[in-house]
């Protein structure tokens, strides 16, 4: 079945909207339409956290609530959820949730701009987990900016939630909820508004008969870069194709030699899997965004933006993946190293779509990754790099460096790779090796980093990841 309607809770009340505008984002539909004006917006591109939301998403017959960044999610992708608001917090005697109160309690609101979205952030994670440390704690609000308190208010906050009893209002309606959401489970969705449409197919044989047909599309795959088009450069998206419903491209498969990640796999579900076979990649994760960028962020859409600075990128490229790729009537593996072209360009055809990404194991191989950026959460890379080396009797056997940030395509450093390759592994042959990856490697000079400083920290995090190395085996040995 069809529908060309959006079907959404608002806390427990059903909303259907009837042919919505597919770019209208969740943060002006908040504002504009029904009126609620607690959500701000600060940046319109999901880097200050003022405009968080929940979205609550039935798994596995339970709620999960998702803390999203509404200034950069489309109208649409509330179909079949549940919508809460900083205003749905109070419950209906006028009693202030408990994380609204720890707010009050412990001093976390000062100008009061960014306040919502801290509730919203710490209303997620209180909802979510039976215990807050202090990691949990700071990964939850690492998207979300204040000016005002430096934080030491809000953690202090956050901490005291361990001490309240989480049978709020949310937990007596969960039943009804949880069988609301039932009802409304989402169906093809297809929407056709002053000439923009949008489609969210169920699954791959309806994806792959809307591609037959049509050309002059855009996949929506988390939209946390897509969407930039209508909030910052103020442009329309005539024709979406949202792959996000489909539960075949959303899978984690773990085989004895490979992991192979559906594209839809959101980034926040990818990371806990991979924590255990690659804790630096798990790392760069963590600061690949915060936990709103993640919960929509997926690695299929990571790999098709194609960003020379797209932090999952240089780590795949190291690990050798392989992307699957699928049209309406054919199939085919291109390994990722040959997957880029160009800025933003690569092998990707229009009518063809990314099905899964295949990461080898490298069960025995030493792997390294690190990421350089101003901020330390929630910011955009100057330098990512990520090194993979096979070492046998403290000789090089095998070795795949690649670098984000550095060229205009994610990058193999492959003459470095060649200098080192059965090489003793000693700090002179790094020292040496490093001089080459001026051959590999010309960056540009931008706001982030200057070329000179790109490339001595490219030189520098080679360095660093020898060091590791051999710390690593000294702390083996002793």
């Amino acid at each position: 079945m069809i529908s060309s309607s959006v079907k959404f809770l608002l806390n427990d009340k059903l909303i259907v909207i009837k042919n919505p505008d597919p770019n209208q984002t969740l943060l002006n539909y908040i504002r504009t339409e029904l009126k609620k004006t607690g959500t701000k917006e600060g940046c319109s591109e999901g880097g200050c956290g003022a405009c968080t939301i929940v979205l609550g998403e039935l798994v596995d017959n339970k709620i999960v609530y998702k803390a999203i960044n509404s200034c950069i999610s489309f109208v649409p992708s509330l179909n079949g959820k549940q919508l809460i608001i900083v205003e749905d917090l109070v419950s209906e005697n006028g009693k202030l949730h408990p994380v609204q109160d720890a707010m009050v309690k412990f001093h976390g609101s000062q100008c009061g701009f960014c306040t919502p979205g801290f509730v919203m952030s710490l209303f997620s994670m209180f909802k979510n987990n039976k215990s807050l440390n202090n990691e949990l704690i700071t990964d939850s609000i690492s998207g979300n900016l204040c000016r005002c308190t430096g934080y030491r208010p809000i953690i202090d906050a956050a901490k005291s939630l361990n001490k309240i009893n989480k049978n709020d209002q949310f937990s007596k309606n969960k039943n009804k909820v949880i069988q609301q959401l039932k009802k409304i489970k989402p169906k093809n969705v297809y929407i056709k508004k002053d000439d923009k449409i949008y489609f969210s197919p169920k699954n791959i044989k309806d994806l792959k008969g809307i591609i037959k047909k049509h050309s002059n599309f855009s996949f929506l795959a988390g939209g946390t870069d897509l969407s930039l088009k209508v909030t910052k450069e103020r442009k329309e998206i005539p024709f979406i194709i949202d792959l996000k419903e489909i539960n075949e491209l959303d899978f984690i498969k773990v085989s004895k030699n490979y992991l192979e990640v559906g594209s839809a796999t959101p980034l926040i579900k990818f990371e806990k899997e991979i924590k255990k076979y690659y804790p630096d990649f798990y790392l760069v994760l963590k600061r690949y965004g915060s936990v709103q960028i993640r919960n929509v962020g997926t690695i299929g859409g990571n790999i098709a933006t194609a960003s020379p600075i797209g932090d999952s990128l240089p780590v795949l490229l190291s690990l050798n993946a392989e992307v699957l790729i699928e049209s309406f009537n054919k199939r085919k593996v291109i390994s990722l190293n040959h997957f880029f072209l160009d800025y933003r360009k690569t092998k990707l055809k229009n009518n063809e779509f990314i099905h899964s990404i295949k990461i080898p194991l490298f069960k025995k191989n030493i792997f390294k990754a690190f990421k350089i950026s101003k901020r330390f959460d929630d910011d955009i890379s100057s330098v990512c790099g990520s090194f993979n080396f096979e070492i046998n009797n403290n000789k090089i056997k095998e070795v795949y460096i690649a670098y984000g940030g550095m060229a205009a395509v994610p990058k193999r450093a492959k003459a470095c790779e060649k200098i080192l390759k059965n090489k003793p592994l000693t700090i002179n042959t790094f020292d040496q090796a490093k001089k080459y990856l001026e051959k590999d490697l010309s960056p540009i000079g931008d706001m982030r980093a200057s070329k000179e400083y790109r490339l001595e920290i490219a030189k520098n995090l080679l360095m660093k990841c020898f060091v590791e190395i051999n710390s690593n085996k000294l702390s083996r040995v002793n």
